[in-house]
């Protein structure tokens, strides 16, 4: 949702630019601000941010994003597993690489056949392990290599370029270099040398494989891009011991997520878990059934999580007017529904974005993101509307950390 002025459009944002009269609303009525989620000068993933927006301090709790998505797209993984996060590629000329995501069509269809022909044909031979490698949604993948022997290290570099190892937490790099990186271990380790050797070992032979599958013939006689290798980052071997969050709050905690991700966070947080299809190219629909969802559980529990991830992918496709556009169609048909149905003086909603993907930079970047609290007795900061520019102005002030977040709107739902 976050982004940066540009010339070209007025030096206006997307979320100013777009038409989003009920989210203006409940800027409006409620108070705003400014939160870094993980804190200055950090551009970081999407784990580490939602990690730290439900009040958990992701220096302490995260453990690679890997071992969440696992967890998410409901693969076995232990403590001493390796499990990484993974998207299917296109490889140019020696380890040059053309797209990180094969041109975003890649179809669940394609994605599982190809996952098939690396199960069945690939065999790592440097260290006794076995290995899982599991498609979820359009270009993206989870690895889990299992050690016969001694437990794994998720110490190890990434093979994606776009994103770095910063105390442990995954970082959007500012500049990406488009080349496949050998992954190297991060400490002196025998277990992150094995662990290192044995993801170049898939990386290599998994791109055998998939340059030579049906797949990627039919993908190049359509014009598409090749998915002919898989990118690797954010590994790890432990599992979080993240607190219950309901038990912690004493409340009923529902996620509504469709990105194995967000699963796995709701997941290793305790909380219940609503069943939602993948999202779609069609938000509008997608907004539709995440909005019902959310009205037919409003009698069974206290607190939803609820993410929608439109917006990003036009950020980090560059797509300004595309990324306004999306922005309008969940005010209109989420919020809008939303309002309709409820009376907002019996509830507290809170807005706000895991992250900035600003179209400049087509990344992630490290600028704060908006932040709206509304309903029940908040008395607002009257804001003109729910931006970048005016929620500065808000009474929050700018947080610092994303964890500050929960314990402000558990401390409102106790004054309810």
């Amino acid at each position: 949702m976050g982004d940066l002025p540009h010339e070209e459009f007025g030096n206006k944002t997307p979320l100013e630019v777009a038409e989003t009269p009920k989210m203006d609303f409940l800027a409006k009525t409620g108070k705003t601000g400014l939160m870094y989620t993980i804190g200055k000068g950090i551009a970081p993933e999407s784990d580490v941010a939602v990690i730290s927006i439900l009040g958990y301090d992701p220096f302490k709790y995260s453990t690679g994003r890997g071992i969440i998505e696992a967890v998410g797209a409901d693969m076995k993984v232990k403590d001493g597993d390796l499990a990484l996060r993974c998207n299917f590629a296109t490889l140019g000329p020696g380890r040059q690489l053309i797209d990180r995501r094969a041109g975003r069509n890649l179809t669940t269809e394609e994605a599982s056949q190809l996952s098939k022909s690396i199960n069945r044909l690939v065999t790592l031979e440097s260290y006794p392990v076995e290995f899982e490698f599991k498609n979820t949604i359009g270009h993206r993948g989870v690895l889990v290599i299992r050690s016969k022997r001694e437990p794994l290290s998720g110490n190890i570099t990434n093979t994606d370029p776009a994103y770095l190892k910063v105390e442990g937490l995954g970082v959007a790099k500012e500049k990406v270099e488009m080349v496949l990186e050998k992954c190297q271990p991060l400490d002196e380790t025998i277990e992150a040398k094995i662990s290192a050797k044995l993801v170049n070992e898939f990386t290599e032979k998994s791109h055998e494989v998939l340059e030579a599958d049906n797949v990627n013939r039919r993908r190049t006689a359509e014009g598409k891009p090749k998915a002919n290798v898989i990118l690797s980052r954010d590994a790890g071997h432990l599992l979080p011991k993240f607190f219950n969050i309901s038990e912690k709050y004493d409340v009923r905690f529902v996620s509504l997520t469709d990105m194995p991700v967000e699963r796995g966070i709701s997941k290793l947080a305790g909380m219940d878990m609503a069943v939602l299809p993948p999202p779609s190219a069609d938000l509008k629909n997608d907004c539709t059934i995440r909005v019902n969802k959310l009205l037919e559980l409003l009698p069974n529990y206290d607190c939803f999580y609820i993410h929608i991830k439109g917006p990003d992918e036009p950020g980090h496709d560059g797509e300004f007017e595309r990324k306004a556009k999306l922005l309008s169609i969940i005010d209109k048909y989420f919020f809008e529904k939303l309002l309709d149905e409820i009376k907002l003086e019996n509830h507290i909603i809170c807005v706000t974005a895991d992250h900035s993907t600003p179209c400049k930079l087509k990344a992630h970047s490290d600028d704060p993101v908006p932040l709206l609290i509304s309903g029940n007795k908040i008395k607002g900061d009257k804001v003109s509307k729910f931006s970048e520019k005016e929620c500065r102005k808000g009474s929050l002030g700018v947080l610092e950390h994303g964890y500050e977040l929960m314990p402000k709107l558990m401390d409102l739902l106790k004054k309810q």
